[in-house]
């Protein structure tokens, strides 16, 4: 794998290098680097899978700490900004929050998500925009508590996201859909949180 030699790079050439990793496993997100031109992750990129010399960069249009060290901070605020925790009013109940199985499946290709910043820092409206435009990974986040079945902040959550760039700057070029390390279609969540909005307004 890429983090297989960026670790022998470390360990027997250059201990200087400067790169995150952690779970080496496609779980945590922390290896996620630009490699031969595409965003994903060092530990599941297999160097085969790359025609001729490895060319690997930090993460697009983000401020770089070193080497292939991004700053995530602005990022991971605006991921805190759509409030990814579970809003509600009602008294909790004595052992936990039920959730009928197709309220659960609801969730599905939403919640795998593991903020690596693959998806938004591929997204050309994300480098435009990034200072008022939440990004694919954040909405993804902010539909995923959104249509969550227990969660009863739901307007509150669409006020918040009805606003000309935090939303609306989605133009579905779906870079971030074909760069996710996972799967997941972010553009769909964006339009799903689209469609609710023009929902409330009918």
């Amino acid at each position: 794998m890429i983090l297989d030699a960026l670790i022998h790079i470390k360990d027997r050439i250059d201990p200087t290098l400067a790169f995150r990793r952690s779970c080496r496993e496609g779980i945590c997100g922390s290896c996620s680097m630009n490699i031969d031109g595409a965003n994903g992750l060092a530990c599941i990129t297999g160097i085969d899978e790359v025609k001729g010399d490895v060319r690997i960069y930090p993460l697009p249009h983000m401020p770089v700490i070193r080497d292939l060290i991004p700053d995530l901070s602005h990022f991971f605020a605006q991921h805190a900004s759509v409030k990814p925790w579970l809003e509600t009013e009602t008294s909790p109940p004595e052992k936990e929050w039920r959730q009928s199985i197709d309220d659960r499946r609801k969730l599905d290709g939403l919640y795998e998500c593991i903020l690596c910043a693959c998806c938004s820092t591929a997204c050309p409206s994300y480098w435009w925009n990034g200072d008022r435009y939440l990004g694919p990974a954040a909405l993804l986040h902010a539909y995923r508590w959104i249509v969550d079945s227990r969660d009863e902040a739901t307007g509150e959550r669409l006020d918040d996201l009805e606003d000309p760039f935090k939303l609306y700057r989605c133009h579905t070029i779906m870079n971030c859909a074909k760069t996710c390390p996972k799967g997941l279609n972010p553009a769909k969540a964006i339009m799903d949180i689209r469609r609710l909005m023009l929902e409330r307004i009918v």
